[in-house]
């Protein structure tokens, strides 16, 4: 830079929050001739650089500015040579690490000196000509004292990235107020062994090496780590633990993290101080995790899985606005994707709902905690025209590939799904991707899951009977045909090839890739290969073509070769081949009952032992199997959901009754077949009493919804007859259930509700074996009305009923329920009524439709059975 002016300033500052200002005013003072515009980048950069100063080396720095000719030349020292600089490489809307990134981009040239007693950064801005190359930051890096290698194995790129940005954030703050003289309830020797063990990390974290990252989003890490680093990693959790306990309190501006961060930051550190003391790695994808932790996608998010995905999906960022939305999301509920993107959240919850939902995510950001993230919740949407559409609501949280968090929600309609239309949430194909039975518990970088047979030499007839039955084991034990493929190509890719691919005819005579399975779950992302395919046109002449109209199975030693006349479909599944890499390949018919179902396609990638003819009759074996499984699990689902839809019929519309409100819910199963035999009703019977029911047929099938509709029909018949007490209608509905061919065990509460004044409502029931009714009065207190309890149905039709009568206060709520809603297993049923008592109420003051959402929010998540509910509110 040549000789510089003699008037070159200098001046030293303490440690302390209150030196960056001094610093900046000293630049400004210095440079009071220069051009305004590079002195007020001057002041901007020498911030970032003191501010680096007091957070990291702790020691008084030394700030130097020299000009000549206009240009400007700064220089910040401080006292602590071994810490060196860690550019974070943080996105732009960071709160930390942008100090240095700034410096790049502000700077004309910028650099730092190592010595012995200290290091210099410096920076150079120069108003003209291109300055000469710049050094940058390479001398920054000190030899570390690494005495002991920690391996961390499948850590989330975005995830981690995430996390890191916020224990910067929440140890800068930190710093900060235990500067200024406030309480931070952190000893000061914590936090500074805190701060030095977090840049340690943080250095090694950066300097791992920067491969492309797999499809997976996985990676594993090696960080040379000194041998006495523990007590600083122990020193960090504590002041971390204390942090997040001050953010929740609103004592920091930093947010606390959220669950998702929190269990990973807790492996991240238990696997560091575990390594140190001589343990061995354990991979994050097999650490066992909470719903609210859990996530099916490892992979950082983006816009375009959103896009792809076949399930009705929205995602929203921690502002409350959707961001993303698909097509079959938006048609859901009335809307097109992109007239969507940008709307508050709130658009599509009901008015009712809003305040709460609001006041939920609100203080889900300030407490980070959660109530239905990884659940399945029952609820209402809110459709374009106003209408509310039933939906079982399933959110996650995933990262971008910048650490931002965004919330990812898939909406199931709560009624029965087509087999080629969208997913339910939860389903296999999602559940079974994020389950870890197949995934080994323990990995080194670089190892991949090896197979249970060695595909080197041939199988034996007994493993070749094995692998038979245990392919139909797989299918029987699935809840559906999603997860059955997923466990069928599982097996598959550990027992005999390294991906397999299965093609489904939809009933509308479509392609669908319903399940794409990779031998190493973490080398391969799914969802990008699957999907509808493009028709079988006449032009279609390559393998998956021909097998799909019946020949195969066919041996390919090669990617299908490009043809004179390809059709779509065969770009496809030679882009696939290559997509995947395969250096061989069987693909074969699935066919059963004369009938073809789609297609299966095993590949070997190169280098192993290919497929040859000899394993054509056991794949021929295998299709045959599967197809059988596919076709008994369609058949099981088109049963379900008739039967679904027979339930769902008979949900009645409720009367309007002057003086009452009344307001019901119905949500299938989350977890088990969606078929129950749940059931309301309410209607006016000639007297003028409102009848009230809820009932519960044993079972989970068809014949449970058959005999559910027998008995709401013979019920209503018998009430609308003529007007009895509850307990004889009880009793003739009884004697009517064992006329039947085969009669139904059921539970079940027939009331009748009348105004036996101006607002003096009475209520009369029965109940048959049924969970007693709970009146909640409008100051909150509960009691459940038990005293009409008899024996259930299609017991003993002679044994006497008993009707009990009780006052219904102005503006209580008295509401019927099924089990669905209290039962939990390995929970006493006294418990599970206390909380559905406690529940009641706190919402006892809340409007009707709120206080039955509510419920099915807080007690109907996850639940293994059927939940209706029918509430009734004199005004």
């Amino acid at each position: 830079m040549g000789s510089l002016d003699p008037a070159t300033v200098s001046r030293r500052f303490p440690d302390g929050p209150v030196s960056v200002a001094s610093a900046r005013r000293f630049v400004r003072t210095a440079l009071d001739d220069v051009a305004s515009d590079l002195v007020d980048t001057a002041q901007l950069l020498v911030s970032e650089l003191v501010t680096n100063a007091v957070l990291h080396a702790r020691t008084e720095a030394e700030v130097t500015v020299s000009r000549l000719d206009g240009r400007v030349r700064v220089r910040v020292a401080d006292r602590r040579p071994g810490r060196s600089l860690v550019p974070q490489n943080c996105p732009p809307y960071a709160g930390t690490g942008q100090g240095l990134a700034l410096v790049e981009q502000l700077a004309s040239r910028f650099g730092v000196g190592v010595g012995d007693e200290g290091k210099t950064v410096w920076f150079e801005l120069w108003p003209d000509g291109p300055p000469p190359p710049s050094s940058g930051w390479e001398t920054a890096v000190a030899p570390c004292p690494a005495e002991r290698t920690v391996t961390l194995v499948d850590v989330p790129s975005a995830l981690e990235s995430t996390c890191r940005q916020h224990r910067h954030a929440v140890l800068r703050e930190l710093t900060l107020l235990a500067s200024g003289g406030g309480p931070t309830g952190v000893p000061p020797e914590d936090l500074a062994a805190a701060h030095d063990v977090n840049n340690v990390i943080s250095a090694c974290v950066t300097a791992a090496p920067r491969e492309p990252l797999p499809d997976s989003g996985l990676r594993s890490l090696l960080l040379p780590l000194p041998a006495d680093a523990a007590p600083g990693v122990r020193a960090l959790r504590r002041t971390l633990a204390l942090a997040e306990e001050a953010a929740r309190e609103e004592r920091l501006l930093t947010l606390p993290a959220l669950p998702r961060c929190r269990a990973f930051q807790d492996w991240f550190f238990d696997q560091i101080a575990d390594q140190l003391d001589g343990g061995g790695p354990t991979a994050w994808t097999v650490m066992p995790r909470v719903p609210e932790v859990s996530s099916a996608e490892l992979v950082p998010w983006d816009p375009g899985q959103v896009r792809t995905s076949r399930v009705p999906t929205i995602a929203a960022d921690d502002g409350n606005r959707i961001i993303a939305a698909n097509a079959p999301a938006a048609d859901l509920l009335g809307w097109v994707p992109d007239d969507l993107v940008g709307r508050r959240l709130t658009t599509l919850i009901p008015e009712h709902l809003r305040h709460r939902h609001t006041a939920a995510f609100s203080s889900m950001l300030l407490t980070g905690r959660t109530r239905i993230v990884g659940r399945s919740v029952p609820l209402p949407a809110r459709h374009r025209d106003g209408g509310l559409v039933p939906v079982r609501l399933f959110i996650q949280t995933q990262e971008t590939a910048d650490g931002r968090t965004v919330f990812v929600a898939q909406l199931a309609p709560r009624a029965a799904t087509p087999l080629d239309g969208p997913r339910t949430v939860g389903s296999a194909r999602d559940a079974a991707r994020s389950a870890g039975g197949d995934v080994p518990a323990t990995a080194r970088p670089g190892s991949s899951p090896g197979a249970e047979g060695d595909e080197g030499t041939a199988m034996s007839a007994l493993d070749r009977l094995s692998l038979l039955a245990e392919l139909g084991s797989r299918f029987s034990d699935a809840l559906d045909l999603d997860e059955g493929l997923q466990r069928a190509g599982r097996l598959l890719t550990r027992r005999l090839a390294d991906w397999c691919v299965m093609d489904l005819f939809t009933e509308h005579a479509q392609v669908d890739r319903a399940c794409v399975v990779h031998r190493d779950p973490r080398g391969l992302r799914p969802a990008a290969y699957e999907g509808m395919l493009p028709a079988v046109s006449e032009e279609s002449r390559g393998p998956l073509a021909r097998v799909l109209r019946g020949a195969g199975p066919l041996l390919l030693t090669d990617a299908p070769p490009p043809g004179q006349a390809d059709s779509a479909l065969d770009r496809d599944y030679r882009a696939l081949f290559h997509g995947l890499g395969a250096g061989s390949a069987v693909v074969a018919p699935l066919r059963a009952r004369r009938k073809i179902f789609g297609a299966l396609t095993l590949a070997r990638a190169p280098g192993r032992r290919p497929f040859t003819e000899e394993d054509l009759p056991l794949v021929d074996d295998l299709v045959h199997s599967l197809a059988l499984g596919v076709d008994n699990a369609r058949l099981y689902q088109d049963t379900r959901s008739i039967a679904e839809r027979l339930q769902r019929s008979l949900l009645p519309v409720l009367p309007r009754v002057e003086g009452l409100e009344l307001t019901a819910r119905y949500a299938a199963s989350s977890t088990t077949a969606q078929v129950g035999g749940d059931w309301y009703d309410s209607f006016v019977v000639p007297g003028g009493g409102t009848a009230l029911v809820i009932g519960d047929v044993t079972g989970h099938n068809l014949d449970a919804a058959i005999a559910m509709s027998q008995l709401r029909s013979m019920l209503r018949g018998i009430a609308v007859d003529r007007e009895e007490p509850p307990a004889e209608v009880l009793r003739r509905l009884d004697l009517a259930n064992h006329s039947l061919h085969q009669e139904a065990t059921a539970t079940c509460v027939y009331g009748l509700l009348k105004e036996r004044a101006p607002g003096a409502w009475e209520f009369r029931h029965s109940s048959a074996g049924h969970l007693p009714p709970l009146l909640t009065t409008a100051e909150g207190e509960t009691r459940y009305l038990d005293e009409g309890a008899g024996l259930l149905l299609g017991m003993d039709p002679d044994m006497p009923r008993r009707t009990d009568r009780h006052p219904l206060p102005s503006r209580s709520t008295l509401l019927l329920y099924t089990d669905g809603l209290v039962e939990r297993r390995d929970e006493p049923l006294d418990e599970a009524l206390d909380r559905l008592r406690r529940h009641a109420a706190d919402l006892a003051c809340e409007p009707i439709d709120t206080f039955c959402d509510e419920l099915m929010i807080g007690l109907g998540a996850d639940s293994a059975d059927d939940i209706a509910l029918l509430a009734v509110r004199p005004s």
